[in-house]
């Protein structure tokens, strides 16, 4: 009896091997073909967007919300990186950076990748904008149709 219980792991482990190995290139060729240069990918989507809820203003706060969620993801991470490295180094404490103004030249630009943040966070609604427009209606039409 424990005999064949020894024997039913090295039967599954034989097992185990055999369909590895079936599943390994036979030739240079086949693993050649896996390092080959990646797929580049157009950066710009071509084509309608997709519409997921029955109003489009929905999937535009969406897409807002979304565009929100992965600027503030990568500025916690750039900020916990900062703030581990200056601990590390003990270069500052916290109540001069909470105690900080920053100076003309930096206030300007902050106001400058602020605006360009917005101009991101924004971006679906201006799109609609020009696509009225272009179509000869009235800004104010356009503005009224973005709000509705």
């Amino acid at each position: 009896m424990v005999a064949a219980r020894r024997k039913a792991p090295a039967s599954r482990s034989r097992a185990a091997k055999e369909a590895r190995a079936a599943k390994k290139p036979r030739d240079a060729g086949a693993a050649g073909a896996r390092d080959a240069a990646p797929v580049r990918l157009p950066r710009i989507a071509k084509g309608k967007r997709p519409q997921y809820f029955s109003d489009p203003a929905i999937d535009k706060l969406l897409w807002m919300t979304l565009t929100l969620m992965e600027e503030l993801s990568v500025a916690r991470d750039r900020i916990d990186t900062l703030e581990r490295v200056l601990a590390r180094r003990r270069l500052v404490d916290l109540k001069e950076i909470e105690d900080f103004v920053p100076d003309a030249a930096a206030a300007g630009e902050r106001a400058a990748r602020r605006d360009a943040y917005v101009e991101r966070m924004m971006r679906a609604v201006h799109a609609e904008l020009e696509e009225i427009a272009a179509k000869g209606d009235p800004v104010s039409e356009a503005i009224r149709a973005v709000e509705e």
